[in-house]
């Protein structure tokens, strides 16, 4: 935990990923084993950076790899033909579209990490990033779209271009982090995904966002739209 910070923002984050498993595991037919498998990798994660073990930075190879790894290499298992067949047969669009609604915590907490020094402000709304705007207007196309004011191929482009919104944030964290590789935020780097709860937001909440806009992608230019 970060000493200096508000004990509620820390809790508004752990909420976030509370209701991000949640509303994947709703969205995604409920399988039992899917959400065993993320709540044991972030109890993991959890464990690792409450121990510090992220904290030291200039390890070869970095150790902030046991975040991005592991986590990526679930997202492109979960795309093999046979996994994507389970997930898309039981994926509820309507409850994966409202999912990224946690976008918008997600950014306040982020902001407030900035004003307490643990990220750059190019991480948050008043910089470079307008996640944000994903979790604005995830509820209104969801009412949009199921209302069928709008049709697939829209859902298609704001799906691609949430996803650039996600993809641009999580580069900035990872390049403004303390790694060998940052190229960003020297002057205040991206601190916080090193301490728990923080670590969860690139090893859990970012991949299943991502996932997520995958999987719509695919369902959207199918056959099926439900």
């Amino acid at each position: 935990m970060i000493e200096h910070l508000p004990y509620w923002i820390s809790m508004l984050f752990l909420l976030t990923v509370c209701v991000a498993i949640g509303a994947f595991y709703y969205a995604n037919g409920r399988s039992k084993k899917l959400l065993i498998l993320i709540i044991s990798w972030s109890l993991l994660q959890s464990l690792l950076a409450y121990q510090g073990f992220y904290l030291d930075t200039k390890a070869v190879p970095p150790r902030f790899a046991l975040v991005l790894l592991p986590a990526t290499i679930l997202m492109v298992y979960g795309l093999l033909p046979k996994q994507r067949r389970l997930i898309l047969n039981k994926h509820h669009l309507y409850l994966g579209t409202l999912l990224h609604t946690v976008r918008i915590p997600v950014e306040i907490t982020l902001f407030y990490l900035f004003v307490y020094g643990m990220v750059p402000e190019l991480m948050t709304f008043e910089g470079r990033n307008l996640d944000i705007l994903a979790g604005i207007t995830a509820p209104v196309m969801c009412i949009l779209y199921f209302r069928k004011q709008v049709g697939n191929t829209v859902m298609i482009i704001w799906n691609i271009s949430c996803l650039c919104l996600v993809l641009f944030i999580l580069f900035s964290g990872i390049l403004s982090a303390e790694l060998p590789f940052q190229q960003f935020g020297f002057e205040q780097p991206n601190k916080a995904i090193n301490y728990f709860p923080f670590v969860l937001l690139p090893a859990v909440v970012v991949p299943l966002v991502i996932y997520t806009h995958l999987i719509a992608l695919i369902k959207l230019s199918g056959k099926n739209t439900y």
